[in-house]
């Protein structure tokens, strides 16, 4: 199991990504949403300059807001200052499009943004559509030290529906998920993923990567999982859950991804949210205010046990948290990524170092 961490990037807190070598994590990941955060490539090559260890990557970038060419040049600039412990994690920004009150990319384009990103990270030309016309592209200057393809850039990513996860085979070295699937939907995810492979004359790889994200705090004894200390350190990113199922209803009523412990906390949650002064046509706005970041103090109420429990958070004792980690291990994750509050960054993540990692 690596243990890697996703920052929502702050420019000015960039020396995170040097704490996180010291303390042993395996990959840091800068989250990339662009009315949110501060740029993720920025903060990403302020890291590489400043690490030698540490693996940095995307987590994860947002495919419609850049061109493929546009991306795959930014993550390779960020490979020639830390050549070969550089990935990029790429998604159809579920949540970066949708604090613009859009869509994510469909899978079709997505799929075909993968075969262009994939192309180019491994130095080829490849065919590219842009605005109707088909022109073949490739990186000119390989050699010159503006960008490195020569080592690779493992492409990971966040793919859920079977399109998606087609798409993930196809042409990815990894997969990002949520922390809280069964061992059952992760077996299913893989064979979908192996059968996309097939389909473009690959092998899925036996290294093949599994990332989920998730969220953690080892207690202190006696602490309950709903102290004001876990609630400080956990809350924004347990909360972006509801913001998750908000979206998903707003849509077009779907509420089958409420899990079925929180249905009661989703009814209050629905309730408040429609008490929100935001017109509806510019609610997005509101519902995502300190997505994963920080918890809005109105918000504070609704994390809650089965909040916690359903969304899979690593909430416990040393033991029991190990425990939770051996499980996941054995059902085929390769790595668990943590996204713990900006302000609570530094010491839940310490702590966790200390108390889980140096124990597993």
């Amino acid at each position: 199991m690596k243990f890697g961490v996703t920052v929502a990037p702050r420019v000015s807190d960039w020396k995170l990504f040097v704490d996180l070598e010291s303390m042993g994590y395996d990959c840091a990941w800068a989250a990339d949403s662009q009315m949110l955060y501060s740029d993720a490539y920025a903060v990403l090559a302020l890291a590489a300059a400043n690490t030698s260890r540490i693996r940095l990557g995307t987590g994860v970038a947002v495919a419609p807001v850049r061109l493929a060419p546009v991306a795959a040049h930014s993550i390779a600039t960020i490979n020639q200052l830390a050549p070969g412990r550089v990935f990029l994690g790429i998604g159809t920004g579920h949540t970066a499009m949708r604090v613009m009150g859009k869509d994510p990319m469909k899978a079709g384009p997505f799929r075909e943004y993968l075969r262009v990103l994939r192309a180019l990270l491994h130095g080829e030309e490849v065919d590219y559509t842009l605005d109707g016309e088909r022109h073949e592209i490739r990186f000119l200057h390989p050699d010159q030290g503006f960008i490195d393809v020569a080592h690779p850039v493992p492409i990971y990513v966040a793919a859920d529906g079977p399109l998606a996860l087609k798409a993930a085979g196809a042409y990815g070295d990894g997969r990002v998920c949520s922390h809280n699937q069964t061992r059952g939907r992760l077996q299913k995810s893989l064979e979908v993923m192996r059968e996309g492979a097939t389909a473009v004359g690959r092998t899925l790889p036996d290294d093949f990567h599994t990332a989920a994200l998730t969220y953690a705090c080892v207690l202190q004894p006696g602490e309950s999982m709903t102290s004001d200390r876990v609630i400080d350190e956990v809350g924004p990113m347990a909360a972006a859950t509801l913001h998750y199922w908000w979206e998903f209803y707003q849509k077009d009523g779907d509420t089958s991804t409420v899990a079925a412990r929180c249905r009661g906390l989703w009814e209050e949650y629905l309730a408040f949210t429609e008490k929100m002064a935001a017109p509806l046509s510019k609610r997005y706005q509101q519902i995502h205010l300190g997505h994963c970041a920080f918890l809005p103090a109105e918000e504070r109420r609704f994390i809650t046990e089965d909040l916690i429990r359903a969304t899979g958070g690593l909430v416990g004792t040393p033991d029991e948290i190990i425990a939770m980690l051996r499980e996941r291990e054995a059902m085929g994750l390769s790595e668990i990524t943590l996204l713990p509050a900006m302000s609570q960054a530094r010491r839940n993540l310490k702590d966790f170092a200390e108390k889980v990692i140096a124990r597993y």
